[in-house]
């Protein structure tokens, strides 16, 4: 065989190689088996895995993991599984994030008008909008408002916005509901009762501290403090179905304290903490490790705030201002 025809060959070979290559699937099961692990082991409440709703999507996780083809249709197909999850909070990412980076600055997620004298502020999110929270109450104490219209309708929730929303409304410390880990059923069958969970260690409620607290606890309180200005008229909450999360914590915070009157409909009851975990395959996990349950009403997951006043969302507004 000529030089040339070697050459030829070799690269024909190399080729032919490459192109089997490309056509064996890819394989995730070992994605699947990482993703099994991490729920199981971080799950606020492990009883709430075994059971028929949960096995199925665990089965079908592991059979998508022998049956996906990309990384994106192993993706779509996790997260389509988990929109009607047993419970909330999950989500698959990829790839891993190279580093948390907090949420872009949205002028649009908090806004103040007024109609004569009544202020509405109105919160789209409880991430990354402190700030523009306490600049709004600053203008409200600036303005001599008679009466504060919240408007969450649109809330999705977040993180710590509830804090200056909640804080500049109230004259005392409020520990509104605590976070239960898996540390809780370590030792415990039953849920805590109500006395139980009034003996919970107030949580540092910050960015950085909240789930390394939560992390080390059975029982964590989400404690909320009063801030100046104090704006201390007439106060009324705006909810609707789509109301979530966080949005669920200063709705009930400001209802369970007799501070506010809840006006629209029932929030949606999604409401647990979630953490990122890191998985094979250069994917990571949003899994919730603790569940609110608040001290007055009880656990919200599933259940939602009832409002004081009930009206359709695209009216409450106006009946909040009429009342």
């Amino acid at each position: 065989m000529k030089p040339f025809d070697s050459l030829a060959s070799a690269l024909l070979l190399t080729l032919g190689c490459i192109v089997h290559a490309a056509e064996v699937p890819a394989d995730f099961t070992a994605t699947a088996t990482s993703l099994k692990t991490v729920m199981r082991t971080n799950h606020f409440h492990p009883a709430e895995l075994d059971t028929e709703a949960f096995r199925k999507i665990e089965d079908a996780v592991t059979a998508l993991g022998k049956t996906a083809r990309t990384p994106e249709e192993f993706l779509n197909g996790f997260n389509a599984l988990w929109r009607r999850g047993p419970f909330s909070h999950v989500r698959l990412i990829y790839p891993t994030p190279a580093q948390e980076s907090p949420p872009p600055h949205d002028d649009s997620a908090v806004t103040l008008v007024w109609k004569d004298n009544v202020a509405i502020l109105t919160v789209n999110s409880m991430s990354g909008t402190g700030e523009q929270i306490e600049t709004a109450y600053h203008d409200i104490a600036a303005h001599g408002a008679r009466k504060l219209v919240i408007d969450l309708r649109r809330n999705g929730g977040g993180a710590f916005g509830v804090l200056p929303l909640v804080g500049h409304l109230i004259d005392q410390p409020l520990d509104a509901g605590v976070f239960v880990t898996n540390r809780w059923y370590r030792n415990h069958t039953a849920v805590p009762t109500a006395a139980e969970l009034k003996t919970a260690t107030p949580c540092q409620c910050t960015d950085d501290a909240f789930l390394a607290d939560m992390e080390q606890r059975a029982l964590t309180s989400y404690r909320i403090v009063p801030l100046q200005p104090r704006f201390n008229g007439p106060v009324y909450v705006v909810t609707s179905a789509v109301s979530i999360s966080a949005a669920e914590i200063a709705a009930d915070a400001l209802q369970a304290s007799g501070r506010a009157t809840l006006v629209g409909e029932k929030t949606l009851g999604l409401l647990l903490q979630p953490k990122r975990f890191d998985v094979a395959g250069n994917f990571s996990l949003i899994w919730p490790i603790g569940d609110y349950r608040s001290l007055k009403n009880g656990r919200i997951e599933g259940t939602g705030v009832s409002p004081d006043v009930a009206a359709p969302a695209e009216k409450a507004l106006d009946v909040a201002l009429g009342l």
